[in-house]
């Protein structure tokens, strides 16, 4: 039998941690459901969750092409999917008009400095007809924030330049140049607070967060093996704390994602 490449380890670690976060997964699947089939397209994703995101997304068809905002996430997703990665500053993508049917941005919005020449340059990229998905913090002030933000996990931490938005901001921001079919949120208190707790325990390993993120490695997970079993145990005990979100159905989510068209031309001034 042969032996598995650096990469495939790799890849296989990164979704091994995948199927171990509720969040992640729901993401994934959210993102999914919105752009529809990939394959035959040329695909843009952006944020692309340090790799995980951008791996999953090939894996569903297509010719894909990735960007983040700094070096450290960019070798991430480099060393899982390997080539067609670029960084970018946000303000100008490294694309050709027109070149995409689809884009993909996934909780990158809220990091870039001047988002409305990102949104001018996610118009500009993507093809006529071609399709937008968009996945941020939705922007809602709770108890549960609060709390987080109590323990340290604040906006600035994550690199968040903005705490989330609202459709109405969404729509404001790139109505110019797309048109909205839907939005809807998705991940509420119980999954929220998952997500605080896992952040906790990273927190209390030393795992530090980059700009975009946590990214944990393959060698993170060797250095904290105790740690990661532990996790790997308590999974489905969370997994479950997760699932009472269906308890509360009419409760909005703190993950907005949504779905637009490109025009066939932008409006005046987009």
């Amino acid at each position: 039998m042969a032996r598995a490449s650096p990469l495939e380890l790799q890849q296989a670690w990164a979704v091994a941690l995948f199927r171990r976060s509720v969040l992640k997964q729901r993401k994934f699947e959210q993102i999914c459901a919105s752009l529809g089939p990939s394959l035959g397209l040329r695909c843009l994703d952006l944020g692309s969750d340090n790799g995980v995101i951008s791996l999953l997304l090939r894996q569903q068809g297509g010719s894909w092409a990735s960007a983040d905002l700094t070096e450290q996430a960019v070798v991430s997703i480099r060393g899982l999917v390997g080539d067609d990665v670029h960084l970018t500053d946000g303000v100008r993508l490294p694309f050709g008009d027109a070149q995409f049917d689809g884009v993909v941005v996934v909780d990158m919005l809220e990091h870039v400095p001047d988002e409305a020449a990102f949104a001018a340059e996610l118009i500009r990229v993507t093809r006529p007809g071609g399709r937008l998905v968009l996945n941020t913090p939705h922007l809602k002030r709770t108890l549960l924030r609060r709390l987080r933000h109590a323990l340290g996990q604040t906006d600035e931490k994550h690199g968040h330049l903005r705490a989330g938005y609202t459709p109405a901001r969404l729509q404001a921001l790139f109505g110019g140049g797309f048109e909205f079919e839907g939005h809807h949120t998705y991940s509420r208190f119980f999954s929220e607070l998952v997500d605080t707790l896992v952040n906790l325990a990273l927190d209390r390993i030393g795992k530090r967060s980059s700009a975009k993120g946590v990214i944990v490695t393959g060698a993170d997970v060797a250095r904290h093996g105790t740690a990661f079993r532990a996790y790997t145990a308590l999974y489905p005990a969370l997994a479950a704390l997760a699932a009472l979100d269906a308890l509360i159905p009419w409760a909005s989510g703190y993950m907005l994602i949504a779905r637009a068209r490109r025009r066939e031309a932008p409006r005046d001034g987009a």
